[in-house]
């Protein structure tokens, strides 16, 4: 099958959790189907390009600098990528098969929907998050917020099949408007399950891992190990990452004077951010949104508990059961962080064989494994779709895919699974 994935972010180029998916989706599919991935220029010109085997990257706009002074996203770079993904498939309408395109930053959804209407291929989406008109308001201030909140309105119905990663925003999105059955989908996970050499005890660290934008709240983690450092004694903390908060978070821990306490080696090869969450305490996440959650996962994956604030917008806190896997703490006060730290080294060992066991039990379904099957059957029908709307009949999606154990050749809308919490329940 021929498969268009978009986004406007490439890992290693751009870190984050959706990039990292991305990567494992397009690696799982490209050992199957011929994938070809569509972005933005985020790289030298006549770099070689660190993509997954036998997938091939098209850069379909420029615009470097994704983020302004204030740390928010910039609107040049999305109008310009989502011109450039809606010519490109104008022109290559008949070399692709299906396109899977991520809802944000939005105009590249538009682009391919418009292009779809003009004879191109169908379009499936991802919604990682649905955000509500007032934080569209808090994030670009009332006039231009919106705006914003109407684009994404005009996108969710535009949307055609469209995957979640969290209940949070699949409510959000029937809320929206979506007048379809959202697919939620948790394999994001693409890492090792063994968990072998994650037992012991574990030093009193505590890390960090993702971009340092205002969303994140990284800021908020030096006074948060200052105040737990009262009650554990020699507590240090990593902050892995990078961004537009950095300055913000480096004078913080200047303000504090724990420089010798709290290292920022910012983005680092993926072997040492494994090593520190095999040997820390815990994970720290005080992140006002998130839709995937996957940097938890991670850790989840070593039996490193994980620390997340409540919030109505962080549908990371979905994945953490009190006292089993970590702790939520109530928001992301700096003291209310510190207790949550303190009740991870208290719980001790107890903890983290708990972590471990919880993992083990959720394993199967957090891996990107377990997303394949359903992204495949989702692309299947759309292809079937669109033969319906170009011919007039159906192709069999059996032209498409090769027979998997256990799952058969065609798959009917019907029998597209939904994965709901920790059970697999059909549509």
């Amino acid at each position: 099958m021929r498969i268009a994935i978009v986004y406007d972010c490439l890992y290693p180029y751009t870190v984050g959790g959706a990039e990292r998916r991305y990567r494992s989706v397009v690696a799982h599919l490209a050992q199957r189907h011929d994938v070809t991935y569509l972005t933005r220029r985020q790289w030298d010109h006549g770099a070689q390009l660190e993509v997954p085997a036998g997938v091939r990257c098209v850069a379909v706009s420029g615009g470097r600098q994704l983020y302004g002074a204030s740390g928010r996203r910039r609107i040049a770079p999305p109008l310009r990528f989502g011109w450039g993904i809606f010519w490109y498939l104008l022109r290559h309408r008949r070399d692709f098969d299906v396109v899977h395109t991520c809802s944000f930053p939005y105009f590249s959804l538009i682009g391919a929907r418009l292009a779809c209407a003009l004879g191109g291929p169908a379009v499936v989406t991802d919604w990682y998050e649905v955000w509500t008109r007032r934080y569209w308001s808090e994030y670009l201030g009332r006039p231009a917020g919106r705006i914003g909140a109407a684009v994404q309105r005009l996108c969710v119905r535009l949307t055609g099949p469209a995957f979640v990663f969290s209940e949070l925003h699949a409510v959000r999105l029937r809320e929206e408007g979506y007048r379809g059955r959202p697919i939620l989908l948790k394999g994001a996970y693409a890492g090792p399950v063994d968990q072998h050499d994650s037992g012991g005890t574990r030093a009193p660290v505590v890390v960090y891992v993702g971009r340092h934008i205002p969303e994140k709240r990284v800021h908020v983690i030096p006074a948060a190990i200052a105040l737990a450092r009262e009650h554990i004694p020699g507590l240090r903390a990593t902050i892995f990452g990078d961004g537009p908060d950095r300055p913000r978070l480096l004078a913080e821990i200047a303000r504090l004077g724990l420089q010798d306490i709290i290292r920022c080696p910012g983005f680092a090869p993926w072997e040492t951010v494994d090593a520190e969450l095999r040997r820390a305490m815990c994970l720290i996440l005080p992140s006002r949104r998130e839709g995937l959650g996957l940097g938890i996962v991670e850790a989840l994956a070593r039996g490193t508990p994980a620390v997340v604030a409540r919030g109505p917008d962080n549908a990371a806190t979905e994945l953490i059961e009190e006292d089993c896997n970590g702790f939520v703490a109530e928001d992301a006060d700096p003291a209310r962080l510190a207790r949550a730290v303190v009740a991870v080294h208290r719980a001790g060992p107890d903890l983290l064989d708990r972590t471990r066991t919880w993992f083990a039990a959720n394993a199967a379904r957090l891996t990107i494994a377990a997303s394949m099957v359903e992204l495949e059957a989702v692309y299947a029908d759309a292809v079937q779709r669109g033969a319906l709307r170009d011919n007039g009949h159906a192709r069999s999606s059996s032209a498409f895919f090769g027979r998997r154990r256990g799952t058969p050749d065609g798959v009917a809308v019907d029998s597209v699974r939904v994965l709901s919490g920790d059970d697999r329940t059909p549509s």
